[in-house]
């Protein structure tokens, strides 16, 4: 028992990298016991990925509730992560959400206008296709953007801010959060990589969110929510088409607004008005003290 205390007291006073590389390690030992029998009783290839995400979320989360509890003596669970079941939090994630959506609305919206986007309601798509549609898409980002949130603006940032300042955080949090998401082949990085700087401003505002909330992720979550929505409905659900003679540099790379000139200018803005005004205590027209 004094061995087993010792290693965790070990690993607590280590360093963030090497923290960083024993929490992977006890999440994969977590995930692997429920992987493998999933992927010998699931053939179907869709199922079975499905099933062996949700199995990374139980793990990951398995995993978080214990962290604290086990490093640092301190049984706070998910809350120390900026999950805090408050009305401020639920609130700022729908104020979030529909920041999140509406940026994405008037960026597709000013495509729409120079004529380089067509809309495709009405008779292509039935009011059931349409409802269907948003709902898959608010599942699509309710699970990644709660996921990926509690990880790099919950845990890791938590972890980072234990050992350097609130800027180094902010930053290597952000990088990180871009970096993930160029673990593909070499080729598709180099073609993707415009799409760097704009998931490392997206990771940026994101921080910036949470801490505009006193350390509540609910902000954080709701702007990544919405965006992922929006972008869900556009693209995935097609509900839009964007045409062939768009220019790359301003729609972007795959038509992903985070590469495209265009959508560096709306993250440019939302990032402005985050640190430009503590945003709990802005107190906007259309929604009266919202975040009171």
């Amino acid at each position: 028992m004094r061995r087993y205390d010792t290693l965790l007291g070990n690993v607590a006073k280590s360093p963030f990298p090497v923290r960083l590389i024993v929490f992977i390690a006890v999440l994969a030992a977590t995930w692997t016991p429920l992987a493998v029998p999933i992927a010998l009783l699931i053939s179907d290839p869709t199922g079975r990925g499905t099933a062996l995400l949700i199995a990374v979320l139980v793990a990951f989360l398995g995993v978080l509730i214990v962290w604290n509890r086990l490093l640092y003596r301190k049984p706070v669970g998910l809350a120390a992560y900026g999950l805090q079941r408050t009305r401020q939090n639920g609130k700022a994630l729908l104020l979030g959400w529909a920041i999140g959506a509406v940026s994405l609305a008037i960026l597709f919206g000013f495509e729409g206008l120079l004529g380089w986007l067509s809309w495709q309601f009405g008779a292509a798509i039935t009011a059931g296709q349409l409802v269907r549609i948003v709902l898959e898409g608010m599942l699509v980002a309710i699970a990644v953007s709660f996921g990926e949130e509690l990880l790099f603006r919950g845990w890791i940032l938590n972890e980072l801010d234990r050992d350097y300042h609130p800027v180094i955080g902010l930053w290597v949090s952000s990088v990180l959060y871009a970096g993930v998401h160029f673990i593909k082949p070499i080729d598709e990085v180099i073609r993707t990589s415009p799409q760097f700087p704009g998931l490392v401003l997206l990771g940026l505002i994101l921080v910036w969110a949470r801490r505009s909330q006193k350390g509540q992720l609910g902000l954080s979550i709701g702007l990544h929510a919405g965006l992922v929505w929006g972008y869900y409905l556009i693209q995935v659900g097609q509900l839009a088409t964007i045409s062939s003679t768009a220019p790359e540099l301003w729609i972007g790379i795959d038509q992903n607004p985070l590469a495209g000139g265009l959508g560096l200018i709306s993250l440019s803005m939302i990032a402005v008005w985050i640190r430009q005004f503590e945003f709990a205590r802005i107190r906007l027209p259309i929604l009266p003290n919202i975040l009171k």
